[in-house]
């Protein structure tokens, strides 16, 4: 841990954690260089759903982040800097069989435990309060207090606030050790070398090569599709509805629990344009620029099947992204082992856009030798010190 704060720091990467790296460190003076080897939120951060959520998080860790998460995104739009591009709704998770039921109730029992508020809807309740809801809902849990943001836009808030410049197309080659290998140098680059007090690896998937943890970080691939403008509708809708089977997807009540090779679950969202974003997949496989009939269709078939209004309405087009994945479920957030001035926040797969600001904030506490505000134990790149750059 730096015993002052550095004067000069390099963030690879300019998806959105590393793009809140960047401007939490602009806040404190600290000269900042943002490299990235395409363009801001250019990967994930550009094709992801937007979920500043808690409601699917698996009990532990990754609840409690989340809850942190959530919290500084109304921070920062209650101070300005998100006024307009953070949406606050609820998040309805719709149980429509026996089996998504019994997730659902211990799934919201967790939810409770950890302090959120949660509120559960009987099929009675949800036949005269949420009438655009399939009949085959059985039950449901909103959960209070969530929000919606598009990444990209969170990305260029930071980057207009921060007055940071992103230095596009520059591709690190690797990185400059000194004193034995302890201190990153400076890093090599597609235009040149650079060097600063301290390094920051945000890079998503680009961090597996420079960290050598290709055995660690692993691709996993989502897709998901944006409907025509459907106002009526769009307004009936109280909030975001997640299917029973996106915990599932997710392992939300299996500790250790890793997706099939193609998880499907569902999430249809409201957005505010009169559109809706409905997702989706998570896969072991498959090429960031493409969507498979047999994904989108069955995607849509589930959406229907949930809310048959969907069925008069277009779908406009669909996407893919994929995302950074750790092989235990859980980011790589911290000191780089061995090294007293590098530092990695990549690896949180889905979660990225919740958790990027405050992991943000974070990092940057810890760099400058304070306590963080989230807790980085269950995160720490230590637990896999036998791997990568400094082993």
């Amino acid at each position: 841990m730096q015993s002052r704060p550095p004067s000069s720091a390099i963030v690879i990467g300019s998806g959105i954690v590393g793009a809140a790296t960047a401007y939490f460190l602009a806040r404190r003076g600290i000269a900042v260089r943002l490299i990235d080897a395409s363009a801001p939120a250019a990967e994930a951060t550009g094709a992801a759903d937007g979920a500043v959520s808690v409601a699917s998080k698996r009990p532990g860790p990754m609840m409690a982040a989340a809850l942190k998460g959530v919290r500084l995104y109304g921070e920062l739009a209650d101070e300005g800097l998100f006024a307009g591009a953070f949406k606050r709704r609820s998040t309805f998770i719709v149980a429509a069989s026996d089996e998504e039921c019994a997730v659902l109730d211990a799934h919201s029992a967790a939810l409770a435990g950890a302090g959120v508020r949660v509120e559960t809807l009987s099929e009675t309740d949800l036949r005269r309060d949420f009438p655009v809801l399939s009949p085959q809902a059985k039950m449901a849990v909103e959960v209070h207090g969530e929000g919606h943001a598009i990444g990209y836009q969170i990305v260029h808030r930071l980057l207009t606030a921060s007055g940071i410049t992103v230095d596009r197309d520059t591709r690190v080659e690797g990185l400059r050790l000194e004193d034995g290998g302890r201190r990153i140098a400076g890093i090599g680059t597609s235009r040149g070398s650079l060097t600063a007090d301290v390094v920051v690896i945000a890079a998503g998937n680009g961090s597996a090569g420079l960290l050598g943890l290709s055995g660690v970080l692993t691709p996993r691939k989502g897709q998901l599709l944006v409907t025509e403008r459907a106002p009526a509708l769009n307004a009936a809708m109280r909030g975001a509805i997640m299917s029973g089977r996106y915990l599932l997807s997710k392992g939300s009540q299996k500790a250790g629990h890793a997706p099939p090779p193609r998880g499907l679950g569902l999430v249809i969202d409201p957005l505010v344009t009169g559109q809706f974003l409905i997702g989706g997949t998570r896969e072991d496989f498959g090429k960031r620029e493409t969507n498979d009939i047999d994904a989108v269709s069955r995607i849509l078939k589930d959406a229907v099947a949930l809310v048959p209004g969907l069925a008069g309405v277009r779908l406009l087009r669909s996407f893919a992204g994929v995302r950074t994945a750790v092989i235990d479920g859980l980011p790589l957030v911290g000191r780089i082992p061995g090294l007293e001035n590098g530092y990695v926040a990549t690896g949180f797969e889905g979660d990225g856009i919740c958790l990027g600001p405050v992991t943000g904030k974070s990092i940057v506490q810890l760099i400058c030798g304070e306590e963080p505000d989230l807790d980085f134990s269950s995160f720490e790149p230590a637990r896999f010190a036998g791997h990568g750059v400094a082993a």
